[in-house]
């Protein structure tokens, strides 16, 4: 299963990259986010071949699923096919294909690719986490942390948090790249104290809990979970395992 994702989220990739290299257009979303037809093709490339191959049902970011319909849903794809969009707009290369298979409310199954790097990062549920086909796992022991933050969605609450625990040297990223990074060991802490759908975490979080890290809930105090009421996500801290954080 895993094979046939990484290649359904190279495909959307492909025809993503197409579009990346053109001067395209950009129009607003009702939430005011940007919308480019790299975003709808990038969908429906990927619905059809998911439901081509499996017979879960799938919510994305372009066709989102009202509660009351997935309630019930066991085990159901979750879909970002293009996070990232304004690291996108900027061609700063910094966005991703995020496809992942949720079962009782926790992802199974996550695939994030990279098209301008081609990057392929890809886990399942006990089976490890991978990128190009590497098993990677965050065995950082660093007391000097290294954090990231988003390229374009930073806050005041994560510039307070990095000086609460004197964290000096942040590196940014743009999308799930940013998880990622943080599965691969290459940084140890991602604060997001700001506002993530259900799609834009899913397939990165299982990547990093199976890389020895975790995504806490800053209200539940526990890993995110999914097919909730709201699809937004509650503000979380990304860290690797060992590590301990409040925002108290």
């Amino acid at each position: 299963m895993i094979n046939k994702v990484i290649e359904i989220a190279k495909k959307a990739g492909e025809e993503i990259l197409k579009i990346y290299d053109e001067d395209f257009s950009i129009v607003s979303k009702d939430d005011n986010s940007p919308l480019t037809k790299a975003d709808l093709l990038a969908d429906e490339i990927i619905k059809s071949s998911l439901a081509e191959s499996f017979e879960f049902p799938i919510v994305t970011e372009e066709s989102y699923v009202e509660y009351e319909v997935r309630k019930n849903w066991q085990k159901f794809w979750l879909v970002d096919p293009l996070d990232g969009t304004k690291d996108f707009i900027a061609k700063n290369g910094g966005f991703t294909v995020n496809i992942a298979l949720i079962e009782h409310n926790k992802p199974i199954l996550g695939v994030v690719y990279v098209p301008v790097s081609g990057d392929i990062y890809s886990a399942t549920l006990n089976g490890g986490a991978f990128k190009n086909g590497k098993k990677i796992y965050n065995n950082s022991k660093r007391k000097n942390l290294i954090a990231t933050d988003s390229n374009f969605h930073s806050t005041k609450a994560v510039l307070e948090f990095f000086e609460k625990y004197g964290i000096t040297n942040i590196q940014k990223f743009g999308s799930s790249i940013k998880i990622c990074k943080l599965a691969e060991g290459i940084v140890d802490v991602y604060p997001r104290l700001n506002g993530t759908k259900e799609w834009d975490t899913a397939s990165s979080h299982i990547i990093a809990n199976e890389a020895g890290c975790k995504l806490i809930d800053i209200v539940t105090k526990k890993e995110l979970v999914y097919n909730k009421e709201s699809i937004k996500n509650n503000f979380f801290i990304a860290s690797r395992d060992d590590l301990e954080f409040s925002l108290c």
